[in-house]
């Protein structure tokens, strides 16, 4: 490895393809398979928002403890276990002959990213300095961007190629590429720079992370902070709105929109790519303007394109709301990793952010059936959208509680 090249850049592309698979193709490759899927197996709207609750029912039942279990046994060992997790749960969904399988497998699935997702975004906070740790995490959600580009066009191609089969040959594609970032990130994943003799990209004091990896783990100082149960609780309204908007996004394209499955993919993918840089912009915004008002702002816009995508139901509008979404949507999980790492040390940081996940993977559970059953009852995805667009603008108010101190991007304890 030159001695130009920090070895921090090839931990945040490996963190980066940890999201590409444990997000990017686990969660939102559902959103584009669901039509297909749908049909297969006969599913109505209620059942279909449940299997997705079960996949984020898993989820949160890991994150809120995968960043313990980093904290504890490393973020690498953890990171790998659940990439292999996540892309077996995906093999197997594709074998599903029933609703009750597919229940179990997108649990499993959901375990597997939650064990990976927050971990690899924890991970960050160790390899980066403060004044950077929002620039990285920018750039390690664009993974769940570049999993849009890559689902948009995929996707509908292998359904047209397999036909009824299709959906099936896409979860084992899926699966496939997701057990490949397991074995990269096992080979290249480092828990801390004092493994490779380094100090964190950007860190300029005197000291080294080894003093911090050998203090105590001082659980209290995560699960009593009054300002993380605080960001758990704004951490909801992101979780709530946004899984529906996703998860629904194809569907009401297709359903309601007029669209076909491969105009749908075009739109998703160009969600993707507008989404590619937020990470990195917002995260980068929050360094200077600090986590609150980034926060609030961030919000803000989500709730336009959220609201956007019902109240004006044609493909002009559906296009202004999806690149507003894309120019903001990963950038909240961006700003909450960066946040935890400025409120609690290197080592604590990526407990913090799982704790704080549990609240997000909440919201993300309830989304997809309450959002499902509001559309078997009136008949259509409008009212669940606006009522996302509510709850995003929730969030916003939300962020405003959050003191000066800590809403500073270069407040320290």
């Amino acid at each position: 490895m030159s001695k130009k090249i920090h070895y921090s850049w090839v931990i945040l592309a490996m963190c980066t393809l940890a999201v590409f698979g444990s997000l990017g193709l686990a969660r939102f490759g559902y959103s584009i398979i669901l039509p297909s899927m749908q049909k297969g197996l006969s599913l109505d709207n209620t059942q279909a928002g449940t299997l997705a609750t079960f996949n984020l029912i898993g989820y949160v039942t890991l994150a809120a403890i995968g960043g313990a279990l980093a904290a504890r046994f490393g973020p690498r060992i953890v990171i790998t276990v659940g990439l292999v997790i996540a892309g077996a749960g995906m093999f197997m969904t594709g074998l599903a002959g029933s609703f009750i399988v597919a229940v179990a497998w997108r649990t499993v699935t959901g375990i597997g990213s939650g064990a990976s997702n927050v971990p690899a975004m924890g991970l960050l906070s160790s390899w980066f300095g403060p004044r950077r740790r929002g620039m990285a995490s920018g750039v390690a959600v664009a993974g769940s961007s570049i999993a849009l580009i890559v689902l948009g066009p995929l996707i509908p191609f292998v359904i047209a190629s397999y036909q009824g089969n299709g959906w099936r040959v896409s979860w084992f594609v899926l699966s496939i590429m997701t057990l490949i970032v397991a074995i990269t990130g096992y080979l290249l994943l480092r828990n801390r720079p004092a493994e490779k003799g380094l100090k964190p990209l950007g860190d300029k004091s005197k000291e080294t992370d080894t003093a911090a990896m050998e203090d105590p783990l001082h659980w209290g100082s995560v699960y009593k902070s009054p300002i993380v149960w605080l960001l758990g609780f704004i951490y909801i309204a992101f979780g709530f709105s946004y899984i529906i908007y996703m998860t629904f996004f194809v569907k009401f394209l297709m359903n309601e929109g007029g669209y076909t499955q491969a105009s749908a993919g075009g739109l998703f993918m160009i969600m993707g790519w507008f989404s590619l840089s937020c990470g990195l912009i917002w995260g980068g915004i929050s360094d200077h303007i600090g986590r609150k008002w980034a926060l609030i702002i961030v919000y803000m816009i989500q709730a336009i394109a959220f609201s956007l995508f019902a109240a004006w139901a044609v493909p002009f509008g559906f296009t202004i709301s999806a690149i507003l979404f894309g120019l903001t949507a990963w950038s909240i999980p961006a700003i909450m990793a960066a946040t935890c790492g400025d409120i609690l040390n290197t080592r604590m940081a990526p407990a913090a952010l799982g704790f704080i996940t549990l609240f997000f993977g909440l919201g993300q559970a309830l989304g997809p059936a309450v959002a499902g059953r509001l559309a078997d009852l009136s008949g259509s995805f409008h009212s669940s959208f606006f009522l996302a667009g509510g709850v995003a603008l929730c969030g916003a108010f939300g962020s405003l509680l959050i003191p000066a101190k800590h809403g500073n991007a270069r407040f320290r304890t």
